[in-house]
């Protein structure tokens, strides 16, 4: 019954939505850093700006090179140049961005055409980057986000996190988001019916635990681990002394006893792995032994089978987060498990035997017997963090409970819906909370509500609305709530916290110096590590390593462990460039990096040992250092059994310089093995492929830049030599520069500091707008590059350049 009036009470605040019935409209504060930008432009132009008589040699550079091509009834790239070049250059300005991109990334003129000599090209960009950025302050066009935009997935995650203080796993709950200009959180306007019933359900499994709930049967949770993952070494969080193992971190609904039942991994006759002796396993209740178990092996392995059944407890928990460890003691060290082995993967029966016994799989189910609270006042004292977080008062009478209740759901409804709350905005989660309240009391009632809100198209929809009766095509500043959603939703990809959500509702956000103070303490604060597992994660295509399995035949000694150790390695570099402010190109030229025993070892690094990570000092050496140097990168760049030069010299274009190369045309040939003989060099099998014209054109920019990488192999370890001849790792740039290896590949990208600047700005504002970057985008990008390079392109340098830009405080109407 309740799950039909939800739905109703979703479909209906949806429609309501879409016809702007329940929301709340911005208001138009003044833009003053907009207007002092356009005025400080007209002194500029006043004050020897380019004229249209200044201007003339970009107009003939244009002419003399580039009309021969992009001219006549089908001009090239479908750009007619002729007809635009004698035109003011404000009324095109997307356009003329379009040829500024290829003349800064020197693709055009194309390679074999004439060209101007650099310094002439460079006089060209520069008059031409100020006639367009003097257009743009005069007439910006901040560019248009979604009107309608859900959470995603990670957002609705850390959302739930900051409103109820409860961490839930939402992969577990929802699907997966669609990616659209490499990040989740950009085409986000639809929500189907078969994901209402997922956020429904959603909500009411995460109001219970909120709450705490009693249930009428005990509930289960299974958690696997995944089947490639080497347990011979020590886990990190778990006891030293220990080995192997899983540390879940677990939210226990109730105060109660729950049982802990634990499987082994086992090969395909169902003989537990590894089991050659006798071991000790024992169960961990926030690093306190609750349970310890021996794990003898059977006296006639034909005949007996080791029954894991007997690896199960029950144990007493209080509510809230608890750190569940399952683990086995660690043998001595004369013992084979510690003894100096060939690989370091031991995972499963067929490639890689296991030397000691694994965990495959822990459930937890319960409670069985509840501790169940004497009074209201007993419940309150029995509160976990979520209950805290929830109850701001609790009544001690009935007479008390209706404005309790009030108060509770209307501070929720404020932090979740992200502005003040009205009586309006109260009266459908007051209606559940009473339907709920008449069956089962005060805390089922407030569970109700909470659900209510939680299926709130006020919650799931981040709403930005144009101002009644503005004109068609103007821009106008977003108003202080709408900035301050952006703000949180950039830095935590969460809700804004009480402080923010204040200064904004008093319209104060944009006061001298309060916005930029508000980004310092929110970058200081530990929700901003979003910006390192969500922004840098798909930036950087660290997603992409849980699909890599490079060829167990081929590279025998990558694991699980090894997989993650690459993510942890680059997640933890990044986050040092932002924690410590440090410039943003330190990403490149990085003399230090992040590693542990199993990494290190990877690498051929010595003298690092244990499972926790640390900064190390590298040595050139070493050829260590920089992102281009993780193996994160080098392995989702590579194949899965060898490396890819056109799939990592894409992935810099792109990623590292913001030059895409264009989509192949139809019916381009693939690199067919039987064609382009696998007995010669990638080298020069590549060299066949470019001799087709249609593969030429993206190929002679690719391939040389991949090529430099090509002492890393298809996991990222260093090598001067394949099949018995030395690597040749001679490369070059996009603008024909030539560089040889990684060394003179990130010396040649740092000749030209900018480039990568603008490049991850543009990356950065894609996410933090939720919208494809767009040509009108290209002011906005040369300014925060130009702002941050007098403060040593420092990461907050860029952020904060990111977060003054009309683009981001201001929306153009529709």
């Amino acid at each position: 019954m309740r799950l039909t009036i939800l739905s109703v009470f979703l479909l209906g605040c949806i429609g309501w939505a879409c016809f702007g019935l329940c929301l709340t409209g911005p208001g138009m504060p003044a833009l003053t850093a907009m207007q002092a930008t356009a005025d400080e432009a007209k002194s500029k132009a006043s004050d020897g700006e380019p004229s249209e008589t200044a201007a003339t040699s970009y107009r003939a550079v244009v002419k003399k090179f580039c009309v021969d091509c992009h001219s006549g009834a089908t001009p090239k790239g479908d750009l007619d140049l002729d007809s635009l070049v004698g035109q003011e250059i404000e009324e095109h300005a997307a356009t003329w961005e379009q040829v500024l991109r290829k003349l800064r990334s020197r693709q055009m003129p194309p390679a074999g055409e004439p060209r101007p000599a650099g310094e002439i090209v460079d006089q060209a960009m520069n008059q031409l980057v100020k006639v367009l950025d003097r257009a743009a302050a005069k007439n910006p066009q901040p560019g248009r986000t979604n009107t309608f935009r859900r959470l995603n997935r990670f957002e609705y995650q850390n959302a739930i996190r900051d409103l109820l203080d409860l961490e839930i796993d939402a992969k577990t709950l929802l699907p997966a988001d669609e990616s659209s200009h490499g990040f989740d959180n950009v085409t986000l306007g639809d929500l189907p019916p078969t994901l209402l019933t997922r956020y429904i359900n959603a909500a009411q499994k995460i109001s219970r635990l909120a709450i705490g709930a009693p249930r009428p049967n005990p509930a289960g949770y299974t958690f696997r681990v995944a089947p490639d993952v080497t347990q011979e070494k020590h886990v990190p969080g778990l006891p030293l002394g220990t080995r192997g193992g899983v540390l879940l971190h677990h939210t226990f609904s109730q105060a109660g006893e729950y049982e802990v039942h634990v499987h082994l991994a086992r090969d395909r006759n169902e003989h537990i792995e590894g089991l050659n002796r006798t071991h000790e396993m024992e169960f961990l209740l926030d690093r306190v032994r609750v349970a310890n178990f021996k794990v003898v092996p059977p006296k006639n392995r034909n005949r007996y089978i080791f029954d894991d059944d007997q690896l199960k407890s029950r144990i007493s928990v209080t509510a809230g987060p608890h750190d569940l460890g399952i683990t086995f003691i660690k043998n001595k060290s004369s013992l084979l498990e510690t003894k100096r082995q060939p690989l370091n993967v031991h995972f499963n029966y067929h490639r890689h035997p296991r030397l000691t016994p694994a965990v495959y799989q822990v459930s937890i189910t319960g409670p069985y017997k509840r501790s169940v609270a004497k009074s209201q006042s007993a419940s309150k004292s029995l509160n976990t963090p979520s209950r805290q977080r929830i109850f701001s008062c609790y009544p001690t009478r009935a007479e008390e409970e209706e404005a309790c209740a009030e108060r509770i759901i209307s501070q929720l409804a404020r932090r979740a819906y992200r502005r003040p709350v009205d009586k309006g905005d109260l009266v459908r989660p007051l209606a559940f909370y009473r339907e709920a309240h008449a069956e089962d009391g005060f805390e089922a009632g407030i569970e109700m509500a909470i659900s209510s809100i939680l299926v709130s198209p006020r919650f799931l929809l981040r709403v930005e609305r144009d101002p009644a009766g503005i004109a068609k095509a103007t821009a106008y500043p977003v108003s202080d709530l709408e900035l301050a959603s952006r703000l949180s939703f950039f830095l935590w990809s969460s809700i804004p916290d009480d402080e923010l959500l204040a200064l904004a509702s008093r319209g104060e956000l944009r006061k001298a110096g309060v916005l930029k103070k508000q980004m310092e303490r929110m970058l200081a604060d530990p929700r901003s590590r979003s910006l390192v597992t969500n922004f840098a994660s798909q930036w950087l295509y660290l997603r992409n390593l849980d699909s890599k399995t490079p060829n167990a035949r081929i590279f025998p000694d990558f694991d699980d462990n090894l997989r993650q150790a690459f993510r942890q390695e680059t997640e933890l570099f990044v986050e040092s460039v932002m924690r410590e402010d440090r410039s943003v190109l330190d990403l490149l030229k990085a003399d230090y990096t992040y590693l542990n025993e199993r990494l290190a070892r990877h690498y051929g690094i010595p003298h690092v040992y244990g499972s926790r990570f640390r900064r190390v000092e590298v040595s050139p050496e070493s050829h260590r250092g920089g992102l281009l140097r993780h193996g994160s990168i080098l392995t989702v760049t590579s194949y899965a059994t060898r490396t890819s030069p056109v799939i990592r010299g894409n992935w810099i274009l792109e990623n590292i310089l913001a030059m895409p190369t264009p989509p192949p045309p139809p019916n381009v040939p693939v690199l067919e093995e039987k064609v382009v003989g696998a007995e010669l060099s990638i080298r020069k099998r590549l060299a066949q492929h470019r001799t087709n014209p249609a593969c030429a054109s993206c190929h002679n920019i690719m391939d040389p830049i991949g090529f430099a990488l090509e002492n890393y192999d298809a996991v990222g370890r260093w090598r001067d030599y394949v099949a018995g001849q030395p690597v040749d790792a001679a490369g070059g740039l996009i603008d024909g520069t030539k560089v040889e290896g990684i060394s003179g590949l990130e010396a040649g990208i740092l000749k030209q500091p900018e480039l990568f600047v603008a490049a991850m700005t543009e990356k950065l504002l894609t996410y933090a707008l939720g919208r494809g970057i767009e040509l009108d985008d290209g002011p906005v990008i040369r300014q925060v590059v130009r702002q941050a390079a007098g403060d040593e392109y420092r990461f907050s340098a860029v952020i904060w350049g990111i977060i003054e830009s009309p683009a981001f405080q201001q929306r153009m109407s529709k």
